[in-house]
């Protein structure tokens, strides 16, 4: 006996197989696992909101059958099994089983999506119900020795169970119909009734922004389990609603909180050379592999191929096809890090869960809504705690996908959060400040806001003065990370390079601040550094000395800025680098093997322009050429030719020949450069 394949909606994640098998067990075993079956079934609660009569009815029956399991382990001289009678207990297991799930699925799911299948998950408790009767039905009563009492308990539940129809609530069904009469109608731009929208909000269980949030959650993580594009779009549109529900009933209710998300990042961990993205030398999240076998994170690839490119970022090979194959070895491992570190690790953001399915009408009203009741709040604010509140929530929904994005721009916000950037509101609501500069961070992913951002009067130099000022290392940080994603854009690249405070700003930030600020500002300045004529402002501001002195905490970071400037920077670049020389040496005898490769092009790039007295302090180097072999036989490829380069140049210097200053910069001097909001997906 088997419960049909349409007893529960098509779904990606399925129960697990124990659902579906019986144990297997000798005859007390198996007795004894369908007693602590059905007293896991007892233990659930039954549901406060949706299908509460079905749940009751399955947990009430499961406490009556544990009832009869318990008197049949008090009793075990009865419990020797005909194999008919051993086969109809494996299938009580199954069906209880199925129950359990059942049960399971419903409480860990969203409201929301449980109220839109209301009528499907009744009769999946109906069907299950019926396989359960059909099994009492057949029980053998005559083979087993039971109490006259558990006797008529299990004829009770038996007829309990004949007796069993589907069951949806009235109240179910209209709170439904209520749902949908409100989607119907946002999709016709029509705002909902707030006393309505509180009614079906309330009704559902949600009862402050917390469980909202939660909710959210649910759904996006409901995406996952759909196979159909409809249900998934459906969701969508759940999300939207739900969302605008929790920002005008539940306002900033914990708006003001500090977000301490990025205390838990990899910022402040060791990743291993393997995890990370050379173009972003962040944590990979979903590691691909190109046409050349380089790995990148998906994010970041898409980008350099979606910004023109049609070479590897890392060999500079022409890519032969743009295809991204998944590396799933390799996030497995990452995976299984995280999981040690103490981290969260998602293969696949729950925004970009949303942003993979098709939008709808309604998701893009509900948002839009939400977008103009949050900026025209944020535009009448009479406290500054009122706007931190609000200035939140557009921070969080600035971060969910390009629609919340292009709404918020569209409605005028980016002028008003400006008002937020300033020394004096930082120092009194630090808090503020950072949520401002945040927002308008996640704001610039999308490339029309870039433009927006830097036409706007004020923002951009309220981001530099954050960068220069701000409260916080964390609003410091994330100005850096705007100065970044701005800088994708080469126009505005060329621009923000020619900006001193930018300079100076990066410079120090990446000097004193901590890990995760460093960060930020390493890669905006690594950004920066694709402009030559920036590349000189960075020599003269110091980079050279600030990259020596973040080298041994940060050695990926620090020698792939310190490869761009000496490839662009003239011989005053390689003169400032004079000193760092046997730094880039330890760099290649203990670095990872992304260091190694950009210390070996570092290092064959001054000793070319530099001359004989770059390859003399390179030679008093303990051990160097044995140093160099080892490069050569292990690590990336372009790390083995730029060693092998390397030592050519030494040979040729100690034998007295002039150096080999031919093809100075070849096809694989390609610098991993970051090319445009890989970084800003991170943020909060």
């Amino acid at each position: 006996m088997a419960v049909s394949p349409h007893a529960f909606p098509p779904r990606k994640r399925r129960p697990s197989a124990g659902a579906f098998v019986s144990p297997k067990l000798a005859d007390i075993n198996l007795v004894k696992s369908l007693l602590s079956l059905s007293q896991e079934i007892s233990s659930f609660k039954p549901f406060q909101c949706l299908l509460k009569r079905n749940s009751v009815s399955a947990i009430n029956k499961s406490k009556l059958l544990s009832i009869l399991f318990d008197e049949l382990i008090k009793n075990p001289a009865s419990v020797f099994f005909s194999p008919s009678t051993l086969l109809c207990f494996e299938e009580m297991y199954i069906v209880l089983q199925r129950i359990k799930t059942l049960l399971e699925d419903c409480s860990n799911g969203s409201k929301m999506w449980m109220l839109m299948q209301i009528q499907v998950l009744s009769n999946n408790f109906h069907e299950l119900t019926l396989e359960l009767s059909t099994l009492l039905d057949i029980f053998p009563f005559k083979e087993i020795e039971l109490s006259q009492d558990v006797e008529e308990l299990v004829v009770l539940v038996r007829r309990l169970c004949g007796k069993s129809k589907p069951v949806v609530d009235p109240g179910d069904v209209f709170l439904r119909r209520e749902v949908l009469t409100m989607l119907d109608r946002i999709e016709k731009e029509i705002v909902p009734d707030q006393l309505k929208l509180k009614k079906v909000i309330e009704d559902l269980g949600l009862r402050d922004g917390s469980s909202c949030r939660e909710e959210i959650e649910s759904l996006q993580d409901e995406i996952q389990n759909q196979v159909d594009e409809k249900s998934k779009s459906d969701i969508v549109s759940l999300i939207g609603l739900v969302r605008y529900a929790n920002c005008v009933l539940f306002g900033s209710s914990t708006a003001s909180k500090p977000d301490h998300r990025r205390q838990k990042s990899t910022s402040d961990l060791t990743i291993p050379a393997d995890f990370r993205c050379p173009i972003t030398l962040e944590l990979m999240r979903d590691p691909v592999v190109v046409a050349t076998g380089q790995t990148y994170d998906r994010e970041s690839i898409n980008l350099w191929i979606e910004s023109g490119h049609s070479t590897c970022p890392k060999t500079g090979q022409t890519l032969i096809h743009t295809n991204l194959i998944p590396n799933r070895a390799l996030r497995n491992l990452i995976a299984m890090w995280c999981r040690e570190q103490g981290i969260p690790f998602e293969t696949v953001g729950n925004n970009e869960k949303v942003n993979s399915v098709k939008g709808t009408k309604a998701a893009f009203e509900a948002t839009k809504m939400t977008v103009s009741f949050l900026v025209n709040k944020l535009s009448g604010s009479q406290t500054m705690e009122a706007a931190n509140g609000v200035v939140y929530e557009l921070r969080a929904l600035s971060k969910t996908d390009s629609d919340s994005r292009a709404c918020i721009a569209e409605a005028g916000a980016i002028p008003i959060l400006v008002r937020y950037l300033g020394s004096s509101v930082g120092l009194e609501h630090p808090n503020l400040q950072v949520n401002a500069v945040t927002t308008i961070l996640n704001l610039s992913i999308l490339e029309a806001n870039k433009t927006r951002i830097v036409e706007t009067d004020g923002a951009l130099n309220g981001v530099i003065e954050v960068l220069r000022s701000g409260a916080t290392w964390e609003a410091k940080g994330n100005a850096a990370a705007t100065i970044f994603s701005l800088s994708g854009i080469h126009a505005y690249r060329k621009g923000l390079g020619r900006k001193t405070r930018v300079i100076k700003g990066l410079l120090d930030l990446a000097k004193d601040g901590p890990t995760s600020s460093q960060k930020d500002a390493l890669v905006a300045i690594l950004n920066l550094a694709g402009d030559r004529e920036t590349v000189g402002r960075l020599v003269e501001g110091g980079v050279i000395q600030t990259v020596s002195g973040v080298m041994d905490e940060l050695p990926e970071e620090a020698v792939t800025i310190l490869e761009a400037v000496t490839r662009r920077g003239g011989l005053a670049a390689i003169a400032a680098a004079f000193n760092i020389i046997k730094k880039l040496g330890v760099i290649l005898r203990e670095g990872s093997d992304n260091a190694r490769e950009s210390a070996a092009a570092t290092l064959v790039t001054m000793c070319r322009k530099g001359g004989p007295e770059m390859v003399a302090e390179l030679a008093v180097i303990p051990g160097i050429e044995r140093i160099i072999w080892e490069v050569m036989g292990g690590g990336t490829a372009r790390g083995r030719r730029k060693a092998a380069t390397l030592l050519r140049i030494l040979r040729r210097w100690a034998a007295g020949l002039d150096l080999d200053t031919n093809n100075v910069v070849d096809s694989s001097d390609m610098i991993t450069m970051t090319v445009g909001t890989s970084r800003t997906i991170l943020q909060a």
